[in-house]
């Protein structure tokens, strides 16, 4: 039973959760709408300026974090120390988020391609350790920028299937100015699943993942927070990852277009060691030696692509 639990959330849980927000049930979720401009982005920024000021992270960063009715929805805010030309200019580009999502330590490839007017990602999402390119699961994902204005950007990656019959999946990010050359950002997450995917996700934190947590307080005992668990836990550890993979890919445009990746992936595991209760799963040397090399494997994979 564990092997099959084991495999199944390899296949499930693995799968490029883009750090942010998860939406699940058996009956399905709605879309978010797609909106004209930043107006709610913007008019979000005062309700959670404090938390963004004052949390458990030491960082700009937020998370809300609510379950009910069968639901989970993860949503999170963070600050980039960045001008929102950059911000923008940076993750508009379709094949700049191939080097963002490589960062992440389930992630062993990425590749692009365009057809016509549309561009597809392509992530490979696979186990903590190095796994070649083709021992992990696919998830085809529709590269589009649903507003691109001078004052906001609102993209979207889009796949209608996904591991274990998930449906429906769908990255969101939106991104506004802040004053002193700042940009706020809320990104998100969106799928359906059925009953194969809650067995395998309920067996799994009931054995395995039983002692893995997220990053909202519960309740303190003895003095010392008691964190979320299970699937909840699950989704705020991949938001977090995939949020300290984009400020970490902001961070070192700074670098010689030869240095970046090498600093990307120390800076990455750096920040991800500030939180090791949630983040740890390797050594930083296993980390690098293995992104070196699944860097490599994705290279190789682009030039195929063409």
């Amino acid at each position: 039973m564990i092997n099959i639990t084991r495999f199944l959330l390899g296949r499930c849980i693995g799968v490029f959760l883009w750090a942010a927000v998860v939406l699940w049930c058996s009956i399905g979720v709605a879309a978010e709408p797609v909106t004209s401009g930043g107006g709610a982005l913007v008019a979000k920024y005062p309700s959670i300026r404090a938390h963004l000021e004052r949390n458990q992270f030491g960082a700009p960063i937020y998370l809300e974090s609510t379950e009910a009715e069968g639901s989970l929805r993860v949503d999170m805010y963070g600050i980039f120390n960045h001008p929102f030309d950059a911000v923008k200019e940076a993750l508009h580009t379709p094949t700049n988020w191939c080097e963002i999502a490589l960062l992440h330590i389930n992630i062993k490839a990425c590749t692009s391609k365009k057809t016509a007017d549309q561009w597809l990602l392509t992530l490979y999402s696979g186990r903590k350790y190095y796994q070649l390119p083709g021992d992990a699961y696919p998830l085809k994902l529709n590269f589009r920028i649903a507003s691109e204005q001078p004052d906001f950007l609102d993209l979207t990656l889009v796949a209608d299937e996904g591991p274990l019959r998930t449906k429906d999946h769908r990255i969101r990010l939106q991104a506004v100015p802040l004053d002193q050359g700042r940009t706020l950002v809320h990104f998100s997450y969106t799928y359906r699943h059925g009953s194969v995917a809650r067995m395998a996700i309920k067996s799994y934190f009931a054995t395995l993942g039983r002692d893995k947590v997220g990053f909202t307080i519960i309740s303190r005992k003895g003095g010392k927070p008691v964190y979320i668990d299970g699937v909840r836990g699950a989704v705020e550890r991949n938001t977090v990852r995939y949020y300290l993979a984009l400020h970490t890919y902001m961070d070192t445009l700074k670098y010689p277009e030869g240095q970046r990746f090498e600093q990307r992936i120390s800076r990455w595991y750096d920040l991800t060691a500030k939180y090791p209760r949630q983040l740890k799963e390797t050594e930083k040397g296993e980390y690098l030696a293995n992104k070196r090399q699944e860097r490599k494997n994705q290279i190789m994979m682009q030039k195929k692509e063409g």
